[in-house]
């Protein structure tokens, strides 16, 4: 997500400067076109963007930054972890948003991205330029934790129809229909879906190793949205039905592949050999 989001924002005739503790992910923002630092503290700009892969790196981060700035959080974590990362940094008169993005790594390399923002409104507006410099869209949802709390909903529908359109693709091929039929003509009708769109061409192949988002860290988000649903007291019958595909999925192996691989956890359920 980050490297891609930063080739947009220098695409845009943004400055990026950014840091990553791997070295290589540091190489990854070069090619980009921006400027690696060695350190968090080094990086100086107006509106920082953070992509973090727990909420122990967020805490990390808002302990480490410095200098007064506006935060677009893009994260998804737990609410309670954003709030209290906030907080720090608020002591530091810097201003944390929560604004968590809709979309794969793939669709982030064509700014086919859409920033669910949420937190202090003119610090919001501010960053507009910066959002539209990386997404094609983005909405201002209200207080703080809106932002992730729409996430949810919206990834609540990801892991359904993901595993909904592996299931179709399973049922067509075992009848005999071939995969690339399958994703042309079901797609074009009413039964299509975002996910039978992006993740569809991997189904097709029965490739999944070009991770746009990995098994392992998908299983992050089904956790964080599960106990926010049992929090609420909302039943989620088909989300929690999905989840045991995604758990067959890291069983087998796929844990480092896209969650497209679902298809293929149901491709053995079936017997079908290609």
């Amino acid at each position: 997500m980050g490297s891609a989001m930063s080739t947009n924002l220098v695409k845009a005739g943004f400055v990026v400067q950014g840091y990553d503790i791997l070295p290589a992910r540091r190489d990854d923002l070069k090619k980009a076109g921006g400027s690696p630092v060695s350190a968090l503290t080094a990086i100086e700009a107006p509106v920082v963007i953070t992509s973090l892969p727990s909420a122990e790196a967020l805490h990390a981060v808002a302990g480490e930054m410095s200098a007064k700035c506006i935060v677009i959080e893009t994260s998804t974590l737990p609410i309670d972890d954003k709030i209290r990362a906030r907080d720090v940094l608020s002591r530091k008169s810097i201003t944390l948003l929560d604004c968590p993005l809709s979309g794969t790594g793939a669709q982030a390399r064509t700014k086919d991205l859409t920033v669910y923002g949420s937190g202090d409104q003119v610090a919001f507006e501010k960053t507009k330029p910066v959002l539209e410099g990386f997404s094609r869209a983005h909405y201002y949802l209200g207080e703080f934790g809106n932002g992730s709390k729409m996430k949810y909903v919206a990834n609540l529908l990801v892991a359904i129809h993901n595993v909904a359109a592996a299931e179709a693709f399973v049922l067509g091929m075992k009848a005999g229909l071939d995969p690339e039929t399958i994703y042309k003509v079901a797609g074009d009708g009413a039964g299509g879906s975002r996910m039978f769109q992006v993740r569809g061409p991997q189904m097709v192949a029965g490739r999944y190793d070009d991770a746009t988002m990995k098994v392992e860290v998908w299983q992050k988000d089904m956790k964080i949205i599960g106990e926010y649903a049992t929090k609420l007291g909302v039943p989620t019958p088909l989300f929690s039905a999905s989840a045991p595909v995604y758990t067959a999925a890291m069983a087998q192996g796929f844990d480092k592949q896209d969650t497209a691989a679902v298809c293929a956890v149901l491709e053995a359920m079936a017997g079908l050999k290609r």
